[in-house]
């Protein structure tokens, strides 16, 4: 309707002719009636040099300018525009179309209020109730208009706070004739003010309908009941007591009591109308045992299910001095469900209530399964330290792997603990804190954690790093370092290893270990391993047209390692920068390989069908089987710095090195060391025999565009040294500097 009135006034003769003659009083009169008539609160004519010409009466704000002037740009292209913007916490619709003559000559803009005339008019043409709201980045919703009633209001408002309500989001609100259901529609918003809609529809009217068709049906019911009683008269001399007694029974079972006796006596009609009876109680009273059943306990597991154990735990807190729930999460499940199918996952599931029932110690009934592979324990009128003993059975009897279908399945657990009245006071926040506590036990590696209100801020601190990282990426704040790898026998630099660094627009430089661990968390590692294998990717494509050739190694995650698309998103790096696999070097950890050992070795072996070179990363820190590994399509064993970095003091660092050093060659691997930090280290692993290493002796990350520059000044200095004769490596001075820089 606005575009039309704007197209309207940009089309008329009258108008066209003013601007032709430049008939400024004409044009000021044409825009301020026009835009009367038709209610809008702004009219102007923004001529081809962006300047605005408006009515006598009229004023426009630099806001409104402002927007003006953006939906010009995007009519310039598109030929109209219409925007909503928001100017004084108030929401305006905003609509430009060009004036021709016949080429363009401007353009009509106007600015419509959202107002209190067009919440009306919505209302009356969808029968919904609607509400324009608006709030500054750090304020409280603001009401603009409403048709809903002023008692409404006040509930809609706080519903917005309290919720925290996101764009095109759902919502309930109480209001104080009935409630009503609400849906958040996103009108504009800006670095600092948020524009909604909130479109809200009575429950009360929406079921009006429904109880005019409940009227119906009593109505009919009543009239069959007239008919009956009718009939019953009629025929009361004959079956007047078997009928009385037939009706008692049918009442009784109207009233859901099915226990008790029906009439049996009377002739062949009533005694067949006896038997109907029993025959509908015991399956009416079948059904509702089922229902019952389906309602409040699970299916599967025949424990009390979420529905059932939030009722008994409301209802245990009403009387209860004291009370701790347990919730507990099964550790590797998803991997044991998709490897051995959700059959598998449901009998395992099975045998873990079944433990729980056996091993908790407390009444099954408040033992529930809440869904998926989660539990949860309900202890009333116990201490913490009864918690805590309950926590440490359940750990204890998963500890003994669960034997099915042949199989042998080694499950963990991570519990989470919370009380009243000291975490919570209803059951709805007690369950959401002990979950808060539970994926806090699996994040963090303890098996049992108890509450603290500390944790709701860290979730929220995680959120906010996640949209950061998000933000990092998209908006190129990450930059891609190197360690140069070098061989230990001839000081060559054959390759390096690639690492991330945030450039954070506040924090300045932000290392690895503040964030890597937290994507491993999230799953959000696999979109940083992209990233880092495309930057490696184009690196590697700069250095190879300088006449470089270094092999890059890039770590991967264990979350990469289940991506089953891994090796065909690499394929596509490659292709991108015409880069071929074989130069690269995929670094993969002992634990990583072994959460899950199948999927990985399928990942692997993907991967070294494309020609990647892959090397275990960290080798001596994990738990892995030497057995398995020996299976692996690797090449490379990287020795941990940890063991490294003393090896020239401590003779169980320096034989754990030597071993390592001799395993790998012995199964055909090169052996690379890394953590070198002094000459006396380098000089012990080139005795060993060790291929190659890396270390701050060497060099520390330094910027990816600075390697070349780097690797040309090692090669000629090193060259320099060793043709003094010198039997021990000597670092180049320019790396004194680069550390310095560092």
């Amino acid at each position: 309707m606005f575009t039309q009135g704007a197209q309207l006034l940009a089309k008329d003769y009258g108008f066209l002719s003013a601007i032709a003659s430049r008939d400024e009083e004409t044009i000021g009169s044409v825009l301020t009636n026009h835009g009367e008539r038709i209610g809008a609160s702004v009219t102007v004519l923004v001529d081809v040099g962006r300047a605005m010409r408006t009515g006598p009466a009229q004023s426009v704000s630099a806001d409104v300018q402002r927007l003006i002037l953006d939906l010009v740009d995007v009519a310039a292209r598109e030929g109209s525009a219409v925007g909503t913007g928001i100017v004084d916490h108030a929401p305006f619709q905003i609509v430009v179309v060009p004036v021709k003559a016949p080429v363009v000559v401007g353009w009509v803009a106007m600015a419509f209020p959202i107002d209190q005339r067009l919440a009306n008019d919505m209302r009356d043409l969808s029968s919904l109730e609607v509400s324009f709201l608006t709030r500054s980045a750090q304020g409280k919703w603001q009401l603009s208009a409403t048709t809903l009633a002023s008692q409404n209001t006040v509930s809609l408002l706080r519903t917005m706070d309290a919720r925290g309500i996101s764009r095109d989001a759902s919502l309930d609100i109480a209001g104080n004739d009935g409630a009503y259901r609400g849906s958040v529609v996103d009108l504009a918003s800006t670095r600092t003010q948020t524009a909604v809609a909130v479109l809200q529809r009575s429950v009360a009217a929406a079921t009006a309908p429904y109880d005019a068709l409940q009227m119906m049906l009593l109505v009919l019911t009543a009239g069959v009941i007239v008919i009956a009683a009718i009939f019953s008269v009629l025929t009361a001399r004959r079956i007047t007591g078997p009928l009385r007694e037939l009706t008692s029974t049918a009442r009784r079972l109207g009233a859901g009591d099915y226990d008790g006796p029906i009439p049996s006596s009377g002739g062949e009609e009533i005694l067949e109308l006896s038997n109907a009876f029993a025959s509908m109680r015991n399956g009416i009273s079948k059904r509702e045992m089922e229902i019952h059943k389906l309602a409040y306990w699970d299916a599967l597991t025949d424990l009390p299910n979420r529905a059932q154990f939030t009722r008994k735990l409301a209802h245990a807190l009403e009387t209860a001095q004291s009370c701790h729930i347990l919730m507990m999460d099964l550790d590797r499940f998803k991997n044991v469900n998709d490897v051995m199918g959700h059959g598998f996952g449901d009998a395992l599931l099975r045998k873990v209530g079944n433990r729980l029932v056996e091993h908790a110690g407390v009444d099954g009934a408040n033992i529930a399964r809440l869904g998926g592979d989660e539990f949860a324990i309900m202890l009333v009128d116990a201490t913490l330290a009864d918690a805590m003993a309950v926590a440490s059975r359940v750990l204890k009897s998963l500890e003994t792997p669960i034997s099915l279908d042949d199989q042998a399945v080694d499950l963990g657990a991570g519990i989470g603990i919370a009380a009243f009245p000291e975490h919570a006071q209803d059951a709805e926040s007690l369950l959401s804190h002990v979950e808060v506590a539970m994926h806090v036990a699996k994040r963090s590696g303890n098996q049992a954690v108890v509450y603290d209100p500390a944790y709701d801020e860290s979730s929220q601190q995680s959120l906010s790093l996640l949209s950061e990282l998000r933000h990092a990426v998209d908006h190129n704040e990450l930059r891609l370092y190197v360690q140069p790898k070098l061989s230990l026998d001839m000081g060559e630099v054959h390759g390096l290893e690639a690492l991330v660094r945030w450039v954070h627009p506040e924090r300045g430089m932000v290392f690895p270990d503040q964030f890597i661990p937290f994507s491993e968390q999230t799953g959000f590692i696999r979109v940083l391993t992209l990233w880092i294998l495309d930057q490696a990717a184009a690196l590697c494509a700069r250095l190879a047209d300088e006449g470089l050739h270094p092999r890059i190694s890039v770590n991967i995650s264990a979350r990469d390692l289940m991506d089953q698309d891994l090796a065909e998103k690499f394929m596509a790096i490659l292709r991108r920068h015409n880069v071929d696999a074989s130069s690269f070097c995929l670094e993969i950890t002992e634990s990583a390989i072994m959460d899950d050992p199948l999927r990985a070795q399928n990942t692997l072996n993907s991967l070294h069908a494309l020609g990647a070179q892959l090397s275990i990363d960290d080798f001596g820190t994990g738990y892995s089987s030497l057995a398995y590994l020996k299976q692996l399509p690797v090449h490379e064993l990287k020795i941990d710095k940890s063991f490294v970095k003393n090896m020239e003091h401590d003779a169980n660092d320096a034989k754990i090195v030597r071993s390592t050093v001799d395993l790998g060659h012995n199964m055909g691997l090169r052996v690379v060391a890394e953590g070198i930090e002094t000459r006396q280290v380098w000089n012990l692993l080139s005795e060993m025999g060790c291929d190659s290493g890396q270390g701050y002796y060497m060099s520390r990350p330094i910027p990816a565009d600075e390697f070349s520059k780097w690797s040309r000044r090692w090669t000629s200095e090193y060259d320099a040294n060793s043709a003094t004769g010198r039997s021990t490596p000597m670092v180049p001075q320019m790396e004194i500097q680069l550390e310095q820089d560092a």
